[in-house]
């Protein structure tokens, strides 16, 4: 499966963005989707992941400010963004199964 992110783009602190993962065929049997984020001169972390029945994981840093979701139907998964901090400032991939990645949208958030 080929993965199609977009949606990043530059906000002030506080703003918010929606990010999108399309995907190259059907999502409905792929069980587990994610989004990860990558900083300068960090290592890549997973931000949020949703499984086929709904149900999903955050990591601490964004729970209650980014929520994920899917669309079986347009084969997308996407990622709101709010109250976005400096510190969410990376490179966005979002990940289908264990080793489908897609390219990065960069998310920079100013101060």
């Amino acid at each position: 499966v080929q993965l199609q992110a977009s949606g990043g783009g530059s906000v002030q602190a506080g703003g918010s963005l929606r990010l999108s993962c399309a995907a190259s065929r059907s999502i409905l049997s792929i069980n587990n989707m994610g989004w990860y984020r990558q900083a300068p001169g960090k290592q890549r972390e997973l931000v949020a992941s949703i499984t086929s029945t709904g149900s999903t994981n955050y990591a601490d840093s964004v729970k209650g400010r980014f929520t994920i979701s899917r669309d079986n139907f347009r084969n997308t998964v996407y990622l709101q963004m709010n109250s976005l901090k400096p510190e969410d400032t990376a490179v966005y991939y979002c990940k289908a199964m264990k080793s489908y990645w897609g390219q990065g949208t960069l998310v920079t958030v100013s101060s």
